[in-house]
């Protein structure tokens, strides 16, 4: 993509792709924590496959102060069409040409008011749908998620709330789980060594992790894990701001490919409290799976992760406090065949039913739009991967 050398920093930037047909909107530059990568991500391989157009709203622009007062508004008028008239509006560009799909990609529920950033957008698309990485149900703001009734189709990330969603919005809404690039996460075609035993990043088991710190001190194993320090009010994440989002991908990728082991387990592991009993899939099985890992934790319990991972050993369960994880790498280091078969079976997966592109074609079906020259060049990259794994993974 090419940097619009008019576009101002105060308003945000535009990135022009080749064909421009769908008009992303990414908040990539407003947000920059890590678990927010993915999602950046996955609008790279959008833009990858469509020559999509990006904008960019800047970092600079204060969206928190009019959308304080666009909640207000709302709630003494009533009126969601008042109130969005009367709220101020950033500075914002002025775009000359229509695209057949409007897609903005937020990483949670509070990022939809920077739509005023874009006044023109339902007018200059002929489809719009949008994707929301993460939303808990008892965090749902009503007078944001209002907003959602100029779509067409809204998604998101996780699968309990997308029924009061739809009743909010008052628009179709759909499951649209996390993926990852397969294509940059594989390790083929040249198999590095797995020099790295064990890796865990993220949120993590205090008594896992100290057993894992043990067998790495007696230099039994390498062990990969975050020295970043566990942060919030209860201390229970691990989260820290990255320079560039596709470097870290980069980073993360080229290290899965490496590892033997991959910790995975399901989303906000160690915080049951504040996900209330909804147990989501995580990023991580995506990720480890496309990496060709074997990958060991706790997944949730749900129809939907025995759908999407339904092939023997995807996860080889371990509790998510388990001081004795060192018992089942020893166990799984006695049987090399299985872990072959586990780390080709995991790939073939992830390539064909995995990828960014999966989800984008559900958005694309949804939609009534037909798949673009690049997503069928993809799909094919894509099998011909998962047809040489199942013919060449190494034993």
């Amino acid at each position: 993509m090419n940097a619009d050398p008019n576009a101002g920093a105060d308003h945000g930037r535009m990135y022009r792709g080749p064909v421009g047909d769908v008009l992303l909107m990414s908040m990539r530059r407003r947000s920059d924590l890590v678990g927010y990568c993915a999602s950046y991500e996955f609008e790279d391989v959008i833009a990858q496959v469509t020559g999509a157009d990006r904008f960019e709203p800047g970092a600079a622009i204060d969206l928190d102060m009019p959308r304080r007062a666009f909640k207000a508004a709302r709630y003494l008028s009533g009126s969601r069409t008042l109130a969005w008239r009367l709220a101020p509006k950033p500075r914002h560009p002025r775009f000359e040409r229509r695209y057949e799909l409007f897609f903005p990609v937020f990483t949670h529920a509070h990022e939809l008011f920077a739509l005023a950033a874009i006044p023109d957008w339902r007018r200059q698309c002929r489809v719009a749908a949008c994707f929301i990485a993460e939303m808990w149900l008892h965090i749902l703001p009503r007078y944001l998620l209002e907003l959602l009734r100029d779509f067409d189709h809204v998604f998101v990330g996780v699968r309990s709330p997308v029924e009061a969603v739809a009743k909010i919005a008052r628009r179709p809404c759909s499951y649209l789980p996390p993926a990852a690039s397969v294509l940059a996460f594989s390790p083929l075609p040249d198999f590095p060594r797995r020099v790295i035993d064990v890796c865990s990043v993220g949120r993590r088991s205090a008594q896992t992790h100290r057993a894992l710190i043990e067998l790495a001190r007696r230099r039994e194993i390498f062990y990969y894990y975050d020295t970043v320090a566990a942060s919030g009010v209860d201390l229970k994440q691990r989260t820290f701001r990255v320079q560039d989002a596709a470097e870290h991908r980069l980073l993360l990728a080229n290290l899965l490919k490496r590892s033997r082991y991959y910790i995975a387990n399901r989303a906000l592991v160690n915080d049951p409290g504040f996900t209330r009993g909804s147990e989501e899939i995580s990023s991580r099985f995506y990720e480890g799976a496309a990496a060709g890992t074997v990958m060991i934790g706790e997944p949730p319990v749900s129809d939907e992760f025995t759908r999407q991972f339904d092939w023997e050993d995807a996860i080889v369960r371990l509790p998510f406090d388990s001081p004795e994880i060192g018992a089942l790498i020893a166990q799984l280091d006695r049987d090399p065949a299985r872990q072959a078969k586990i780390r080709c079976t995991n790939f073939c997966n992830a390539a064909l039913r995995h990828d960014w592109l999966h989800r984008l074609q559900a958005v694309y079906q949804a939609c009534g739009i037909a798949p673009t020259a690049g997503m069928a060049e993809r799909q094919r990259l894509l099998a011909a991967a998962a047809a040489q794994a199942a013919a060449s993974w190494p034993a």
